[in-house]
């Protein structure tokens, strides 16, 4: 029954393409929740629509259709497995066998991770005729070479591979497959009352996934860790922590949702205590060049930093800087980190360039009133006076300084100010852009833009990227050994026409969109 169980499983997620397949069954599944078997520890679990239906099936046809060109995916996914089922004397037809039991939905559960490997996995699959998809059990159970052991558990009969344990069988209107007899037994006890449904980390989690999805997962990261042995990276844990996020108590979800010329991604995240960030900085963002191929912003940035310093400055660099002597000791050459970081609102970060030798970018910062000057300034004095060599203040209606080095190659490292901005530059070109130096179009002016922020809907922008000019640069940096290669992929790359990042809060957890937008 080994190769049986697999083209089951195979079958069941693949026919997540099955919108050009048709159905013989209403598409109405028996209601039964996926995750209704999944035992209440699983730190992942994910959740597929194997059997679309409407809107989603249509959306997922016409973007198929129209980025791969082909009309027909769920056919050819179907066909494909067919045709290795057949390769390995064992064929199956999936219109007659499978098809007329298939429900809308598919969950895997995994109940442990070992820091390297996940353990104890099932699949669950909605039937739309829990005795049809029990019949099918039972006749590729008599097909197979090698006989396949019957058990029972509290009711619920099962089928076992004699060679390795895997198990399959029916509770209740789901078909379960699992990795053994003991995950099996365990989603049988999980259905009687101690499901990851009925957890209330798993419900609190996915109270805000959005309806229309294609596939959602869950990831309890506190309970990877702890399975993992608590082991965290200590540059990774050093960095959460100076953020406020604790990630042994944080949650994660993602939703895939695909729209007839566009696919979005929604994430969601408790942060693990820490307070979802707020604010919008779709002004700042689209206030930069208009030729930038990715830019992105980020709100309240002078305030994390502030805590993250202040955090840093608490623990230490061990080997470098004692506990509380990092600002103590900038403090005394001159440079007061609480009013440099004080002054700091938004930030922001652009690069532009059609080829290696042109690339360039800034990284922008906001401030309050004239800080901006007077931050540049200071830190200006500060390099002078420390006689760190290549150092030359700017003159003119931008204040700042310049730093050249051999290191640096044959532009200059550029920190200026103007107004309420500050703009870190390799380059002065790209530092003017930045600052609005020269009179030039932004990205509010762009057409993909625009585009990008009409598919975010309400979630205000905070990063961009635009396809054609992605493209372009990407092209131009393709080594000639790569570009047969990237000849095939590049008619499929050139649909591509932006990626959206929009960021935000609900009902205290951190929301990102992201949405990848097509031609048409």
């Amino acid at each position: 029954m080994k190769h049986r169980l697999v083209y089951i499983l195979a079958a069941a997620l693949a026919a997540l393409a099955i919108a050009g397949c048709g159905s013989s069954s209403s598409g109405d599944s028996s209601g039964a929740e996926t995750a209704s078997v999944a035992p209440a520890g699983s730190p992942l679990f994910v959740e597929v629509a194997v059997s679309p239906e409407g809107q989603l099936k249509s959306n997922i046809e016409t973007l198929v259709e129209d980025v791969a060109g082909i009309d027909d995916l769920g056919g050819l996914i179907v066909d494909e497995l067919e045709e290795q089922a057949s390769d390995s004397d064992e064929p199956v037809d999936f219109a007659t066998e499978i098809e007329p039991w298939l429900g809308e939905r598919a969950g895997i559960f995994f109940q442990s991770y070992d820091g390297d490997d996940f353990h104890g996995y099932g699949v669950a699959v909605q039937t739309t005729d829990a005795d049809a998809a029990q019949e099918f059990i039972a006749k590729q159970a008599k097909s197979e070479d090698g006989p396949a052991e019957d058990g029972s558990y509290e009711g619920v009969d099962f089928k076992v591979e004699l060679d390795d344990d895997q198990t399959v069988g029916m509770i209740d209107d789901l078909l379960v497959f699992a990795e053994d007899e003991k995950t099996f037994k365990a989603a049988v006890d999980a259905s009687d009352g101690d499901a990851l449904s009925g957890s209330d980390t798993y419900t609190e989690a996915i109270a805000g996934v959005p309806g229309g999805s294609f596939a959602d997962v869950y990831a309890d990261v506190g309970g990877l860790i702890e399975q993992a042995g608590g082991t965290v990276d200590p540059q990774a844990l050093q960095f959460l922590d100076t953020a406020g996020i604790d990630p042994t108590e944080m949650t994660v979800t993602a939703s895939l949702i695909p729209g007839s010329d566009q696919i979005e991604l929604d994430v969601s995240s408790d942060l693990g205590g820490a307070t979802a960030p707020s604010g919008d900085v779709s002004e700042l963002l689209g206030s930069l060049p208009q030729n930038s191929f990715a830019a992105i912003a980020s709100a309240g940035f002078g305030k994390q930093l502030q805590e993250g310093i202040d955090s840093l400055d608490a623990s230490g660099i061990p080997g470098e800087i004692p506990p509380n002597k990092l600002k103590s000791t900038l403090a005394a050459a001159g440079i007061d980190l609480d009013e440099i970081t004080g002054s700091l609102q938004d930030a922001a970060l652009f690069a532009e360039g059609a080829n290696k030798s042109s690339l360039g970018g800034a990284l922008v910062f906001t401030t309050e009133g004239n800080e901006a000057s007077n931050t540049v300034a200071n830190i200006g004095t500060f390099l002078r006076a420390a006689r760190v060599p290549g150092v030359t203040a700017i003159k003119g209606d931008t204040s700042g300084f310049s730093v050249r080095s051999p290191d640096l190659g044959r532009q200059p490292l550029v920190v200026a100010a103007k107004g309420d901005r500050i703009a870190i530059s390799y380059g002065a070109q790209a530092a003017a852009l930045a600052l609005g130096a020269e009179k030039a179009k932004t990205l509010a002016d762009s057409d993909s833009y625009k585009a990008a922020v009409s598919a975010l809907g309400s979630t205000p922008i905070s990063g961009f990227a635009d396809g054609a000019a992605t493209l372009k640069l990407v092209e131009s940096l393709i080594s000639p050994d790569d570009k047969a290669e990237f000849a095939e992929a590049k008619p499929y790359l050139k649909k591509a026409r932006f990626l959206a990042i929009g960021t935000g809060s609900s009902d205290g957890r951190a929301t990102a969109k992201l949405i990848l937008g097509f031609n048409e």
